[in-house]
């Protein structure tokens, strides 16, 4: 590995589903992604678009990126940068595989540098965003806990910057 260059984060999950209704989920636009912290996803998922996960009110724009590859059903790749962050781009990368039992979801998330903050506070979120997508798809609903979680970040919300969508189009995202 390259001096100053961190490791991949790599999570796994089984979703007893089949592909396609995870596909769908994960590339859902327009509409709430409760697994995705209750966040909606805009793009036209064409490589070398915006992309961008704002709150349903449209107050805070909380990661923008571009689409790198979109392959249904089988692989989803975009830039990631928080907006309250002054940090180069990382890279998430899904890919989902057909099992006997539904789907393995494998979720890839790197190309850090040391320098970025990011990396340390997004291990443990996907990790809960993976559990509530299998959640979510399974039993059509989100653990309680992570209801809970997503609610109490939702009342703190007035302490974020208002990074709203006209101002994320101004800086070019």
């Amino acid at each position: 590995m390259p001096e100053g260059k961190l490791k991949n984060h790599v999570l796994t999950i089984e979703i007893g589903v089949p592909r396609q209704r995870v596909w769908e989920e994960i590339t859902k636009t327009g509409r709430i992604q409760r697994a995705m912290v209750n966040t909606v996803l805009e793009s036209n998922l064409v490589p070398g678009s915006k992309l961008r996960y704002y709150s349903p009110n449209m107050k805070h724009v909380f990661v923008v990126g571009e689409v790198i590859e979109v392959s249904p059903p089988r692989k989803f790749s975009h830039t990631y940068l928080f907006t309250t962050r002054r940090e180069e781009p990382s890279l998430v990368t899904w890919e989902l595989e057909e099992t006997s039992g539904g789907c393995r979801v494998t979720l890839t998330h790197g190309g850090w540098t040391d320098q970025v903050k990011t990396h340390r506070e997004v291990v443990g979120g996907w990790r809960e965003i993976l559990d509530a997508l299998k959640s979510e798809l399974e039993r059509g609903s989100i653990p309680l806990k992570t209801r809970l979680s997503y609610g109490a970040m939702s009342s703190l919300a007035f302490l974020l910057p208002k990074t709203r969508v006209s101002e994320v189009e101004k800086a070019g995202w």
